[in-house]
C-alpha cells in the first residue's frame, strides 16, 4: 500500500481521490495538535504513527492499526512519527451507512452486540481487512475498473469492521431505533439547517436522549448515555456557545 500511495506522488495534506468517499493523507513530518471534526470514518495508517485526542483519551494508531469512528467527534489530531523519507501515510475512509445496515441485516448473527459502545476506538489491522484495502487503493492504477470494482472492495472492508471487534460500534450507527443512530440524526439535522432557525426542543427530540433546562441565556444539557455525546456537543458549541453552554453529564 506504501508503494501505491508513494507512486501517486502526494503532497503534504488529505487528497480525496478517484476512489468514492476516499481520501489520502500524506505528513512528512510530525504535526503540533490541530482540532478537528472526525466524521464517521475509518483511518487506515499505511505508515507512520498518528495520535488521535478526544478529552482525556488518547488513540494512537500506525501501520499495524486502525482508527474508527461511528459518529461525528471533536477531537485533536497530531501525527507524531513522519519524515521525509518514511511520511506518515493514510487511506481514509468515510463509512456508508446505508452499505453498513443492508451488510447487518444480511449478516447480523455475526456482528457484535453492546449496550454501551465506544463512537471511537483504534483496532488491529488484519490480513483480511489490509488485503481488501489494498485492492481497493490499486484500482487507482486502473481508473476504468473503480466504478465496477470498487464497491465490492468497499463492501468487503465494511463487512470486515462490522464482523470485528468494532462491530458492536458499527452496529448502533446502522440501527435505526439506536441512540447512536439518534445522534447521527441530530447532527446531520444541524449540518442542513446550521444557518437557520434553531429549535434546541426539536434537536432533543430527534436526538432522544437529553433534557433541555436552564435560565434565560444558559442551556444545560442533561445526557442520559455516557457514548456518542460529544457528536452533539460539536453542534452546540458551534451554533449556542454565544448563549453561554453547561454541559452535565460530560461522559466518554
Amino acid at each position: 500500500m506504501q508503494s501505491i500511495l508513494l507512486r501517486h506522488r502526494l503532497t503534504d495534506g488529505i487528497h480525496p481521490c478517484a476512489l468514492p468517499r476516499v481520501s489520502l493523507v500524506r505528513s512528512s513530518e510530525p504535526s503540533d495538535p490541530m482540532p478537528v471534526v472526525y466524521e464517521p470514518s475509518l483511518c487506515l495508517a499505511v505508515s507512520g504513527r498518528k495520535r488521535v485526542l478526544l478529552g482525556d483519551a488518547s488513540f494512537i494508531y500506525d501501520s499495524a492499526q486502525f482508527l474508527v469512528v461511528s459518529v461525528d467527534l471533536p477531537v485533536s489530531g497530531m501525527v507524531v512519527d513522519a519524515s521525509a523519507d518514511d511520511p506518515y501515510l493514510c487511506l481514509k475512509l468515510d463509512l456508508d451507512v446505508a452499505v453498513l445496515s443492508d451488510l447487518l441485516l444480511a449478516h447480523d448473527a455475526r456482528v457484535p452486540r453492546s449496550d454501551h459502545a465506544p463512537s471511537i476506538a483504534v483496532g488491529d489491522t488484519d490480513a483480511a481487512l489490509l488485503d481488501a484495502a489494498l485492492r481497493l487503493l490499486r484500482l487507482l492504477d486502473t481508473p476504468d475498473d473503480i466504478a465496477a470494482l470498487a464497491p465490492l472492495a468497499e463492501r468487503e472492508i465494511l463487512y470486515r469492521l462490522l464482523t470485528g471487534p468494532q462491530g458492536a460500534m458499527l452496529r448502533h450507527i446502522a440501527t435505526a431505533d439506536t441512540r447512536m443512530h439518534q445522534i447521527s440524526r441530530a447532527v446531520a439535522w444541524i449540518k442542513d439547517h446550521y444557518a437557520g432557525a434553531f429549535s434546541v426542543d426539536h434537536l432533543a427530540g430527534l436526538a432522544g436522549m437529553f433534557e433541555v433546562t436552564g435560565p434565560a441565556g444558559q442551556i444545560s444539557i442533561d445526557f442520559n448515555t455516557g457514548y456518542g455525546f460529544t457528536a452533539i456537543i460539536v453542534a452546540f458549541l458551534g451554533r449556542l456557545n454565544p448563549l453561554g453552554i453547561v454541559l452535565a453529564g460530560f461522559l466518554m
